[in-house]
């Protein structure tokens, strides 16, 4: 009986713990609108909701092998070793996520450009690899990059959804590149074609658009608080 008693309570913890995660993850650390990490592929691919889907895709995928394989290794990494090893093995998952790419999805991998490989950068990744992953068992790593990836992705693709209808008047535009032929249609013209705001589609609407987002975001936890 006790140790039925201790195992509710060991689990009660742990899934507090992890609630704690998810909640930092997407709001109270999120890390494009609290700790503005990863701007420069953020503000330059989330032109359309489909690129920002991809980029934030690819970015958690990153994310989350990087913490597992550095939560897995932690104690086999000596002190002097430990940050070119993050960078190798963030560098091996971009690799092989841009190959993936390139071999299925061309076109998408065309449209990102040079900020998919640009990803081995992003402090988001390298910043929770050294400052998380490296002191957390695997489990708890795990849950961290999917909040925090999420967290980055769901910004992405709101901010990549608002531009796209601002600029292009359109939802979901270019989604076969992501989802195949049968996505062709799914495209929904929301203003007739011939509507362009060319500033949206650039990157400095999407610091206008960022900006008020954080804005919004502000404004809710003040109100909250």
């Amino acid at each position: 009986m006790t140790h039925r008693v201790t195992n509710n309570l060991q689990a009660n913890d742990t899934g507090m713990v992890y609630r704690q995660l998810w909640i930092k993850g997407l709001w109270h650390q999120n890390p494009a609108l609290v700790k503005l990490l990863g701007l420069c592929p953020l503000l330059a691919v989330s032109n359309t909701f489909i690129n920002a889907l991809a980029l934030g895709v690819a970015t958690t995928i990153t994310l989350l092998v990087s913490n597992c394989v550095v939560s897995a290794s932690r104690h086999f990494l000596l002190p002097s070793v430990r940050l070119p090893m993050y960078v190798l093995i963030i560098a091996s998952s971009v690799t092989a996520i841009e190959l993936l790419m390139q071999a299925y999805l061309p076109a998408l991998h065309a449209s990102l450009g040079i900020f998919l490989p640009l990803i081995v950068t992003n402090c988001l990744i390298i910043g929770r690899a050294e400052a998380f992953a490296s002191r957390q068992t695997v489990p708890t790593a795990t849950i961290d990059a999917l909040a925090m990836g999420a967290g980055f992705t769901a910004v992405l693709i709101c901010l990549g959804a608002i531009r796209e209808l601002i600029g292009r008047g359109t939802f979901l535009g270019d989604a076969a590149v992501l989802f195949g032929p049968t996505a062709s249609h799914w495209t929904l013209t929301l203003i007739p074609q011939d509507y362009t705001v060319l500033i949206a589609l650039l990157p400095p609407g999407a610091f206008i658009v960022l900006g008020f987002m954080l804005a919004i975001k502000n404004l809710i936890d003040q109100h909250a608080s």
